[in-house]
């Protein structure tokens, strides 16, 4: 056998002895046990995806029925996880559980999640987080950290809506100006961090991978949605804003259009890697520059006093944003082969707080 298979096999047993050591001191040691064991299970070493059933015993200890206490307590061990371990797969199955739980769980969940990263650390902060143990397994790792990166800004996405994008229906195309310059940018985050799921090197074929990768794009359909109902809703109430606010919408509607087109790319290599099959995927038309430019020519006039009007846009249509804004769901087509990606546009501006390191608290996983 060559050195390399033996270093793998070895790592292979080190990661089960483990897991059945975690196990074991669960049993005698742990006053909630049970999860304990179900959570190691859920997020073992095994390169596979884990059984439903450790799965759903995680999530039984997190529903709105039980006390505050038992939730407080299985965030702190998923976190715990997250923190100790420098294995991919069980990085990679412990978000997994979280991603899962943020649509399946109660909305409390999110919140309780939200409170664990004030009073203590960001439990999905994964920036430096790296498994060496292969030439893949570095491959794994780069997805695993904008995995988490797209989680983290998930959960800011629901603290600024104040509703989950996956499970609460958009409410983009009925909200107030103001509302809308804030909800549109922290949307569009979101779908930057979609964009950078996209798997490169060995991380392509992986099948945990492709698992996570698959309730990224099943979720991207709604979140561009929002966008594209928030971004008509805009543009309508456009020539009437003051040039302040006309700027930021202005900024939203050309990030809109970059981001359908890497959008499109994006779900080209799904297509390719036989992702969502049977789902819906998004198509949008890119908006006519003809209008663009005449949202460009009002920013311009706005700070003398303009009167320019929406009926003065290209060719009288004040209909045409929702025209060109349309989206049009499709069932997925044949497997085709994948464009390389385009490169990413700037990502929009977010000032974060600086990241504290989590607490020594956990047995290594």
């Amino acid at each position: 056998m060559s050195g390399g298979g033996t270093q793998k096999s070895f790592r292979k047993a080190l990661g089960a002895l483990k897991d059945t050591t975690t196990v074991s001191l669960a049993k005698v040691n742990s006053d909630y046990k049970e999860l304990d064991i179900a959570i190691v299970k859920a997020t073992n070493h095994v390169e596979r995806p884990a059984k439903e059933k450790h799965i759903r015993a995680v999530f039984a200890s997190i529903s709105a029925t039980r006390p505050r206490a038992d939730v407080a307590y299985c965030i702190h061990a998923l976190a715990k996880r997250l923190s100790k371990t420098h294995n991919w797969a069980v990085a990679l199955k412990t978000l997994i559980v979280i991603h899962r739980a943020l649509r399946e769980v109660d909305p409390t969940f999110h919140e309780e999640v939200i409170n664990y990263g004030r009073s203590r650390s960001h439990m999905l902060n994964m920036a430096h987080f790296k498994d060496d143990s292969s030439p893949n397994a570095w491959d794994y790792s780069a997805w695993v950290r904008s995995y988490a990166l797209f989680l983290e800004e998930r959960l800011e996405c629901f603290r600024v809506l104040k509703y989950d994008i996956e499970t609460d229906r958009p409410r983009t195309k009925d909200l107030d100006t103001a509302e809308l310059l804030e909800h549109l940018p922290a949307l569009q985050l979101l779908l930057f961090r979609v964009l950078g799921c996209q798997p490169q090197g060995a991380a392509v074929h992986n099948f945990v991978i492709q698992l996570a990768l698959s309730l990224v794009a099943s979720e991207s359909t709604k979140i561009y949605q929002a966008i594209s109902d928030g971004t008509v809703n805009l543009v309508d109430k456009f020539f009437e804003m003051q040039r302040h606010d006309a700027l930021k919408a202005l900024d939203i509607y050309r990030r809109a259009g970059q981001q359908a087109e890497r959008l499109s790319e994006f779900y080209e290599v799904c297509k390719s890697l036989d992702i969502g099959r049977g789902e819906r995927f998004i198509k949008i038309e890119q908006p006519p520059a003809s209008f663009l430019q005449a949202m460009e020519e009002y920013v311009k006039e706005a700070p003398r006093g303009s009167t320019f009007r929406k009926d003065q846009t290209v060719d009288n249509k004040v209909d045409a944003p929702k025209e060109m804004m349309a989206i049009e769901y499709k069932k997925t087509p044949e497997v085709e082969e994948a464009k390389p990606p385009s490169p990413p546009p700037p990502e929009p501006v977010k000032v974060e707080a600086p990241v504290v390191e989590p607490p020594d608290l956990l047995v290594t996983s």
